[in-house]
This record gives C-alpha cells, sequence and structure tokens, in this order.
C-alpha cells in the first residue's frame, strides 16, 4: 500500500521520472555494471544488453508499477510482478541483491534529475521501489520454498533431435539419477552454460513434454542476430556444442503461464518458436482427454520452418474436438493458410480460455482479433520470451 503522501508526490513526480526513464535505466545497468561487473559476466543476459531491450523492460516495469500504485494505491499488480519473480527465481536471484539495485538506481535517478530530486521526492520514490521488492522478494520466497530443486543441478543430454535447419530438442535426465520433480505445462528451465571467454550465461527455454515426463524436454532455436543485438550466445552455443552425453545445469521450472484445464474452450496460439509451451499444453489436453473446443494457431514462416509440426498435429489429432490452423508465408499450399494470421474464419467458442507465445507483434494483432471476437481480455494469457516490453506499452 503506497503512502497518502508519498502517492501525491509520485502523482506529481511521475511524468518527469517517465520522461527521463530511458536515460536513468541506461545510467543505471552503466553503475552498476561498473560496479559488479561479474552480474553482466554470469546472470545478465549479455544479448538483451546489447540490444537495449533489457533497460526498456526494466524502465516499463518500473514506470508501470508506479502508475499502478498511483491509480490504485491499496492494491499491487499481481500479474505483472509474478511473471517477474517467476523470471527471478529461475535465475536465482536473492534478496541481498536488491539494496545493490536500488543503490545505483537511485543514484542514476540523482544524476538525470538532479535538483529536482528533493527529500520528499527522494523518499517517496524509494517506497515505490521497496514496495515492488520487497513483493518480489516474498512471492520468490514461495517459489523456492514449493520447487523441490534449490539452485542448480546437473543434467545429461540423453538425445538430440534436428526438428528444423535452426531448431534442435535437447532431452536431459539427471546426473545424480534422482527423481525428475514435477511440473505445469507451459513452464520453463534456465539452462546455464559457460562460454568461451569464461562468461557463464543464462537463457530460459519452455519444456515440451506434458508434465509426468521422467526427463526434461525442451527445444533450442538459433538465433541470428540484427544490429544492435548479436547472434544469440547460448542458442549457438548449444546448436554448435552440446550433444548427446554432455552435461548442463538446469534450474527448477518455473513460470506463470501454465494451462489451466477447465474444461473451457482453449485458444492455443503461437509464432515461430513460441511454439514450444503450446506442445506441452497440446500433450497434456490429449493425455487428460479434454473434451470440450480446442483450436491451436499456430503462424511460421513455411511449413519447413514449424518447429514440432508433426507433434502439433499429433497432439490436436488425439482431442475429440480439436482443429489446426496454421499460417505460413511461404509454401502454404497443402499444409496450412498463406499469410499472416487471420482469425476472421476461425469460430471462437464463447468462453474460450486464451494462451499466447510468439513475438509481441504478433501477440498483439491476434489479442486484438480475439477481443474482437468477444473474448474476454481477462481471458487471454500470455508468455514474452526475453525481457516483458509489453509493459513498456501497459506502461506508456
Amino acid at each position: 500500500m503506497l503512502s497518502e503522501q508519498s502517492a501525491a508526490t509520485v502523482r506529481a513526480t511521475l511524468p518527469a521520472v517517465g520522461a527521463a526513464i530511458g536515460e536513468i535505466t541506461e545510467r543505471f545497468y552503466g553503475k552498476l555494471f561498473d560496479a559488479h561487473p561479474e552480474l553482466l559476466r554470469d546472470l545478465f543476459n549479455r544479448g538483451n544488453q546489447a540490444s537495449g531491450a533489457q533497460k526498456q523492460a526494466l524502465a516499463g516495469s518500473i514506470a508501470a508499477f508506479a502508475t499502478y500504485l498511483v491509480n490504485n494505491p491499496d492494491q499491487r499488480p499481481d500479474v505483472m510482478l509474478h511473471r517477474i519473480a517467476h523470471k527471478h527465481a529461475s535465475l536465482g536471484i536473492v534478496p541481498e541483491q536488491y539494496p545493490i539495485v536500488h543503490e545505483h538506481l537511485f543514484a542514476a535517478i540523482a544524476e538525470v534529475l538532479g535538483d529536482a530530486v528533493t527529500e520528499e521526492v527522494a523518499a517517496a520514490w524509494t517506497e515505490v521501489y521497496w514496495l515492488m521488492a520487497n513483493a518480489l522478494i516474498a512471492i520468490e520466497k514461495r517459489l523456492y520454498a514449493q520447487s523441490e530443486q534449490t539452485g542448480w543441478r546437473e543434467w545429461k543430454v540423453v538425445e538430440r533431435v534436428e526438428e528444423t535447419d535452426d531448431v534442435a530438442t535437447f532431452k536431459l535426465r539427471p546426473v545424480d539419477d534422482g527423481p525428475v520433480p514435477g511440473y505445469r505445462a507451459g513452464q520453463y528451465v534456465s539452462v546455464g552454460v559457460t562460454l568461451a571467454d569464461g562468461a557463464r550465461q543464462i537463457r530460459q527455454y519452455s519444456l515440451t513434454a506434458a508434465p509426468g515426463s521422467p526427463e526434461r524436454q525442451f527445444a533450442v532455436k538459433r538465433v541470428t542476430g540484427a544490429a544492435p543485438a548479436p547472434d544469440g550466445e547460448v542458442s549457438n552455443h548449444l546448436h554448435a556444442h552440446v550433444r548427446e552425453g554432455d552435461v548442463l545445469q538446469l534450474s527448477a521450472p518455473y513460470g506463470d503461464l501454465v494451462l489451466e484445464d477447465t474444461g473451457a474452450p482453449l485458444l492455443l496460439a503461437s509464432a515461430g518458436i513460441g511454439v514450444t509451451p503450446m506442445i506441452a499444453m497440446l500433450e497434456q489436453l490429449a493425455l487428460a482427454g479434454h473434451g470440450a473446443p480446442v483450436t491451436a494457431v499456430h503462424a511460421d514462416r513455411s511449413p519447413a520452418s514449424h518447429a514440432l509440426r508433426t507433434d502439433h498435429a499429433a497432439y490436436a489429432a488425439k482431442l475429440p474436438r480439436a482443429e489446426t490452423v496454421f499460417f505460413y508465408e511461404q509454401d502454404a499450399e497443402g499444409y496450412g493458410r498463406p499469410g499472416l494470421v487471420d482469425l476472421a474464419g476461425v469460430e471462437v467458442a464463447p468462453g474460450t480460455q486464451a494462451y499466447l507465445c510468439g513475438p509481441l507483434p504478433f501477440m498483439r494483432a491476434v489479442r486484438e482479433q480475439l477481443i474482437a471476437k468477444g473474448v474476454a481480455p481477462a481471458d487471454i494469457h500470455y508468455e514474452v520470451f526475453g525481457p516483458d516490453l509489453w509493459l513498456v506499452q501497459a506502461a506508456a
């Protein structure tokens, strides 16, 4: 709960902070990494730092949280907080790191805004920061307690499958031969690898098998960068160097985009490598004998680039009332519909729960089409691979 005095101060200064938040986060990361270079080397995604995506996501989350508190001083944006907390837990973030962030973030705010940062302003924004930080710490503590795994665990690759020219599936079993904890369809694991320069980089990959599998299974798309973003360091490392018999470090499963099978009609929409959580969801629905309508929508460049296409179709075919609608920009004839996703000709049953995963422009377009078809915004759930830049839009 934001105090009344701080709410008034934040409301008055939010336009100035919001206008400068990009410069603030730029200076914040510079200060943070100068003081703690190990965080950039071994924790933060260097690709997202190079592209600026992480800076935008931080700016968006702070602005969105502050705006929400000002407009709803007695509430918290728990959906946003849980999404961030799941990502933090998968990275192993600990409470001791939050004061470090506070120190360098507020030094950056003071530098950028100068004399405008009075004691009153600093106190109000400090209250905003610790409301957000303490909420995340509490959620992350619960997530760690619920997990059947603490820290990192070694898993051996028992099989590698080339799905397409740039997507490979890795199947792993624990090195210690211990039990494989459960997870929920739609969740991901963090994978930590040591690169040639000694840096330890971490990435998240959705699990592609239904819960109950004795293995961890995930698909990795080789990321080819476009300026200013470099090639994907971890994805290219996995493709080039990891084979059967190699060992990887995996976190426990996390992620809040999880299948809630209430018996309602479902629409699972994906694009590109966003198909991965949908495969686990479809397999779980097939195993459970889900009887309500299920519509699996997917968009890709071509049938050849559609990773896990055979599984996508096969799991849907096991459901009594399922339909697959695949859109391809190239070579669609005989495999699907040409062009970008267009739901005009797709039946969406009343009460549909929708799950989306893919690039932000794709998800925005699908969300708008679903709302136009009568799907309630609260019934549309999404997953972003990488920093959640949808928060930037929400804070605008």
